[in-house]
C-alpha cells in the first residue's frame, strides 16, 4: 500500500523534480508535489512525497527528517488526512426567512 509523506521547510527553489530525486533513493516514488500559492504560483515551502511501498516511506522518514535539502533543514513525517472543513457556506443553519407558517 502507498505511503504519503509530508515534507516541510522546503526551500523556495525546491521543485517537484528535485524533491522526487531526493527521495527516489529510498524506493519507487509514485508522486512528488510541491504545494504552491494559487495566486502567485510561488512555493508555500512544503510538499508531499508518495511511495509505492510503506516500508520505503518509513525508511525515508528516518533518513530524511531533520536533514538539509537545497540549503534548508526539512521536516519529514507521515502525512495526516486533512481535517474536513466546515460544511457549505458561512451561515450556520438553513431555514432563514420569515417565520414558519402562514395563518393569515
Amino acid at each position: 500500500m502507498a505511503k504519503k509523506l509530508f515534507v516541510g521547510g522546503l526551500s523556495w527553489s525546491t521543485d517537484e523534480a528535485s524533491l522526487r530525486s531526493a527521495f527516489e533513493r529510498f524506493g519507487e516514488v509514485q508522486e512528488a508535489v510541491v504545494v504552491s500559492d494559487r495566486e502567485t504560483g510561488r512555493s508555500r515551502g512544503f510538499g508531499f512525497v508518495t511511495f509505492v511501498d510503506d516500508a520505503c516511506g518509513d525508511t525515508a522518514i528516518q533518513e530524511m527528517n531533520d536533514t538539509v535539502l537545497d540549503g534548508r533543514t526539512v521536516a519529514v513525517n507521515e502525512a495526516r488526512e486533512r481535517a474536513p472543513r466546515g460544511g457549505g457556506g458561512g451561515f450556520g443553519g438553513g431555514g432563514g426567512g420569515y417565520g414558519g407558517g402562514g395563518g393569515r
